[in-house]
């Protein structure tokens, strides 16, 4: 995932015709953009290496996205939340909005008008960022439609406890670059719990072996601890007990963490390569 120049092209806000200005000296481009700010409005899309290429990740309603490049209906850029960059389609984004609030359960439904029997128009997932413009007895309103209230929390009254969002997601199914109720990958759960609790985290496995600090695996796992294989990451709900979003199952579970090593294992993707402590 690097080019010519080593650097990560996944971290990179650059394309073959232009560059973000941090990264001047860096990289040579023939052109340099401050980028323009926008906002994603949809309440899904992926984010992809290039223009209609292969998923990398997914970005939901309401993230940052800084615009470094647009080409036929595409836009390439980086979203803030963890700087990863890609392209998109342009019908995602929007001007950017302040949000306050942001849907706190694993998943919600825009409506039309303030009233259950109401029609949903569109499926949320957690972590979407919404802008609450009024309340409407049970429904918060925003510029995308009604929301129930009890399903949004403000920005900054984060979940203490990842492991807790991670269990949201049990059953989900298993999706390459998934970050949302629809699909999830194994990084994808990883971040969705750790941004759920205010925590920053990175979008892929390997990157994500940055978060919070090292573990020798001399002293025991605890709740909320990271276990890393090559190209695989899941969080332990216990000492013993993890939970992952994966190829086997196709699907969030829970599981024993000897059962896991051993089938990742024998299946040649070899040993835990990183544990870390958020």
């Amino acid at each position: 995932m690097t080019d010519q120049h080593g650097t990560d092209c996944r971290l990179t806000p650059a394309t073959d015709r232009v560059a973000h200005v941090s990264l001047r000296g860096l990289v040579d481009a023939p052109a340099w953009t401050e980028g323009e700010p926008a906002e994603i409005a949809l309440p899904l899309t992926d984010l992809r290496a290039s223009p209609g290429g292969a998923r990398d990740r997914q970005l939901i309603l309401g993230d940052a996205f800084l615009v470094i490049d647009r080409d036929a209906g595409q836009a390439f850029g980086m979203a803030l939340k963890d700087g990863y960059c890609g392209w998109v389609v342009e019908r995602a984004l929007r001007s950017p909005t302040k949000v306050t609030h942001f849907v706190a359960v694993m998943g919600s439904h825009l409506y039309p008008e303030p009233r259950v029997q109401a029609e949903a128009t569109g499926s949320l997932t957690l972590g979407t960022r919404l802008r609450v413009t009024g309340q409407h007895g049970a429904f918060a309103e925003t510029p995308h439609g009604f929301v129930p209230v009890a399903h949004l929390r403000r920005l900054g009254d984060w979940h203490g406890d990842p492991a807790d969002v991670a269990g949201l997601f049990l059953g989900v199914p298993y999706l390459w670059g998934g970050n949302s109720r629809d699909g999830m990958d194994c990084s994808g759960l990883m971040q969705a719990a750790l941004l759920a609790c205010g925590r920053a985290c990175p979008g892929d496995s390997d990157l994500q072996q940055g978060v919070g600090d090292p573990l020798d695996g001399t002293e025991p796992l605890q709740r909320g601890d990271l276990v890393f294989w090559r190209g695989h990451v899941a969080m332990m709900l216990d000492a013993g007990t993890l939970i992952h979003a994966n190829g086997h199952h196709m699907a969030v579970v829970d599981e024993e963490l000897r059962e896991v090593a051993a089938r990742i294992e024998d299946g040649g993707g070899g040993p835990v390569v990183a544990l870390r402590r958020p």
